[in-house]
C-alpha cells in the first residue's frame, strides 16, 4: 500500500503540470513530423530498410514519439530529484523512511510514466494516425504484450537512471554521467534509428543491450515484429535486464550508504 500511493502520488504530482505537458505534446508532435517526413523519404529510397515496410517505418517514428516521456528517452524523467537530494544530503532523510529507497524511487517514476504514457503518448500518435498510414496492432493480444512491454520497458530506464543516480554519492554532481548516459540511451535504444537499421555487427550488439530493452522491443511489440516465441523472448529479454539492473542498483545503493556524507555537517 505504501508505494501504491507513492505511485499515485508520482501521477498525481506530474498531472498538475498541464502547461508544461501541452508544451511536451505540442514539441513531440512537431518532432515527430520532422522526423516522420525525413523516415518517409529514406524508406522510399529503400523500401524495407532494417526489415520494416515505409508504413511500420511511419509508426516506428510516432511510437518513440508516444514513448518518449513515459520511458525517459532523454534521461531525468523524474530520478534527477533524487541526484540533488543526494548532492545536498537530503538524502539522509529519504534513508530513514520507512520504505525502501531504490522501490520508493520506483514506485514515484511507475506513477510518473503512467502521466506521461497518458498525458503525452496519446496526443502525438493520434497526430501522426490523422496524416500518415500508420500499422496499428490488431487483436487484443498483440495490445496485452505491448501493454506489458512497456511496463517492463520504464522498469528497464528507471533501473539504468538509479544506477547513474548513485554515482552521485562519489562524484557530488552526477550531471556530467547524466548527460554520458543519455547520448548512449539515444544512440542504443533505437531513438535516433531502429537499431534494425544498424550495420550487422554493431545491431547484434546494440540488441543485446539493455537500451534496447527501453524502445526497440515494445516498438517491435506495437508493430507485430514480434510475435509468437520471438514476443515470448523479447518480453524474457526485457524482464532479464530489469532484475539484473534492480539488484545491481541495490548492490550498489548498499554500498554507497554505508557511510553518507550529509553536505555542510
Amino acid at each position: 500500500m505504501l508505494y501504491a500511493a507513492v505511485a499515485a502520488g508520482g501521477f498525481r504530482r506530474y498531472a498538475t503540470y498541464r502547461v508544461a505537458t501541452a508544451a511536451g505534446v505540442f514539441t513531440n508532435t512537431v518532432f515527430g513530423f520532422i522526423v516522420a517526413y525525413t523516415f518517409r523519404a529514406l524508406w522510399e529510397v529503400r523500401p524495407h530498410l532494417g526489415g520494416y515496410d515505409q508504413r511500420q517505418a511511419l509508426t516506428f517514428v510516432w511510437i518513440t514519439q508516444a514513448l518518449l516521456a513515459a520511458v525517459a528517452l532523454l534521461a531525468g524523467g523524474g530520478i534527477d530529484e533524487l541526484q540533488e537530494r543526494i548532492r545536498s544530503g537530503d538524502v539522509a532523510v529519504d534513508l530513514l523512511r520507512p520504505g525502501d529507497l531504490q522501490l520508493w524511487w520506483l514506485a514515484a517514476d511507475l506513477g510518473r510514466a503512467a502521466f506521461q504514457l497518458l498525458g503525452r503518448g496519446v496526443a502525438p500518435m493520434v497526430a501522426g494516425s490523422l496524416v500518415f498510414p500508420l500499422a496499428f496492432p490488431g487483436g487484443w493480444l498483440p495490445w496485452l504484450g505491448f501493454a506489458v512491454s512497456v511496463v517492463l520497458a520504464v522498469v528497464v530506464s528507471f533501473a539504468l537512471r538509479y544506477l547513474v543516480t548513485l554515482t552521485s554519492f562519489w562524484l557530488l554532481d552526477g550531471a556530467g554521467v547524466s548527460q554520458a548516459a543519455g547520448l548512449l540511451c539515444l544512440f542504443f535504444s533505437g531513438t535516433l534509428l531502429p537499431l534494425t537499421v544498424f550495420p550487422h555487427g554493431l545491431g547484434e550488439v546494440a540488441a543485446a543491450l539493455p537500451w534496447a530493452a527501453v524502445l526497440q522491443v515494445p516498438a517491435d511489440v506495437f508493430l507485430g515484429a514480434r510475435s509468437g516465441d520471438s514476443l515470448v523472448a523479447g518480453l524474457v529479454f526485457q524482464a532479464g535486464w530489469a532484475v539484473a539492473l534492480l539488484l545491481t542498483g541495490r548492490a550498489v545503493q548498499a554500498l554507497a550508504t554505508r557511510r553518507v556524507v550529509v553536505q555542510g555537517g
